[in-house]
């Protein structure tokens, strides 16, 4: 994860406050909203993360056919990860 957990945490409390500063929601519980806006933000940053880890299991899987054929690696895996992410409809940073 690009992201430290407490910086998750900081910028999901900084968007309740902002959208309740500004009106835009109403909330009972800022801090529960906040929880549970953190816990989705570190869900969808934590997608990125699993497709990768399942790249390189690919990757390894055909790791001697790409040797064979000279094919690069780093290329590879942008054009695997990038089929991944466009089969699920995944939108990457």
């Amino acid at each position: 994860m690009l992201l430290s957990r407490d910086f998750v945490g900081y910028m999901a409390n900084e968007v309740v406050k902002r959208l309740l500063a500004n009106k835009m929601i109403e909330a009972g519980k800022p801090a529960a909203l906040a929880e549970r806006i953190r816990l989705k933000m570190a869900e969808e940053i934590g997608l990125e993360d699993r497709l990768n880890e399942e790249v390189r299991e690919i990757l390894s899987q055909h790791a001697e056919e790409m040797r064979r054929t000279g094919a690069s690696y780093q290329e590879m895996y942008k054009k695997v990860k990038g089929e991944l992410a466009r089969q699920r409809k995944l939108i990457l940073r």
